[in-house]
């Protein structure tokens, strides 16, 4: 199989195993705020165990890491509104909420990059607006407070997309990805007495649940960051963010096969996904640049919105 085939399919499988961590976070029974904290966890003590992770911190300037441990409180709190999103309505609905990310970021990234703003993006915005519409009219009533933390989430994972992507080219990727879920853990483990109705950070899992969330913290988020990493190097960055955009699509057709949860919404769910699927794919289109795209911004987000940008 040629390379550039190869690695078209890598990043397909990645953005699948991205698609199933909305499946996973419905299945786990553990609230969001505990259910966040051992992903993050899991996953900081994984890189900690990698020798490129301490040279690399140890070459990072302390500036730099105090950067990168703001940005990684955003994280925490976009993994935290994202689970509580699903556990508020449902997977697709997470999943739905998370497609607005492009959305947000197209209005966000030229604030926080200091270039231009393009009239273009402010169209994509725009177009969203009639499919969050039916999309809200959509979903039982009882599922809309997980609308609305769904789009905070979605505004969180732009925002430190932007930050990522002012930085990330002044360290390596895991390294990043240590200090950021590292510091991201340490934050929820304060947040949480901030929090009584989120219940304690620590809660030790159920077999039942300390299998998924192995496999949420391994088989979801350090396995396509490995299987991604090597599949950028033959991909154009239009290419690669045209199969990422998938995500949301993959996360729905899973929720519906997995958990039924066809059953929970109605027509006007899932015309309003396509509104905002299509404006999602309109944008790359619309802004389409050649070339081949930076490595992997961050691991392990919801989820594949900031590989690349």
């Amino acid at each position: 199989m040629q390379p550039v085939a190869k690695a078209r399919w890598q990043i397909h499988f990645c953005v699948l195993l991205w698609g199933f961590t909305a499946i996973l976070g419905k299945l786990i029974t553990l609230p969001a705020l505990p259910l966040v904290w051992w992903r993050m966890l899991l996953v900081t003590v994984a890189l900690l165990l990698m020798p490129k992770v301490w040279r690399g911190l140890r070459a990072m300037p302390v500036r730099l890491r105090w950067a990168y441990a703001g940005i990684g409180v955003v994280v925490s709190l976009h993994w935290l509104t994202f689970y509580a999103a699903i556990k508020l309505a449902n997977a697709s609905v997470g999943a739905t909420c998370i497609a607005l990310g492009p959305v947000f970021l197209s209005l966000l990234e030229p604030w926080i990059a200091k270039r231009r703003f393009d009239p273009r993006e402010l169209l994509i915005g725009v177009a969203v607006v009639p499919g969050v519409a039916m999309v809200v009219g959509g979903v039982p009533v009882d599922m809309r407070a997980g609308i609305a933390v769904g789009a905070l989430s979605a505004l969180l994972v732009a925002l430190f997309s932007s930050l990522n992507k002012r930085l990330v080219e002044h360290a390596d990727p895991l390294t990043v990805t240590f200090v950021e879920l590292g510091t991201g853990t340490l934050f929820l483990t304060l947040l949480a007495p901030l929090l009584p109705h989120a219940g304690p950070a620590f809660v030790l899992p159920s077999l039942h649940d300390a299998a998924l969330l192995t496999l949420l913290s391994f088989g979801c988020t350090l396995l396509p960051f490995a299987l991604a990493l090597v599949a950028l190097r033959h991909l154009s960055a239009f290419g690669t963010q045209m199969v990422t955009n998938l995500e949301p699509v993959y996360a729905i057709v899973l929720a519906i096969v997995l958990l039924g949860e066809q059953r929970q919404l109605d027509i006007w769910f899932y015309a309003g996904v396509a509104v905002i699927l299509a404006a999602v794919f309109a944008h790359p289109l619309l802004t389409r640049q050649r070339g081949k795209p930076s490595q992997p911004e961050l691991l392990g987000t919801a989820e594949s919105h900031s590989v690349v940008e």
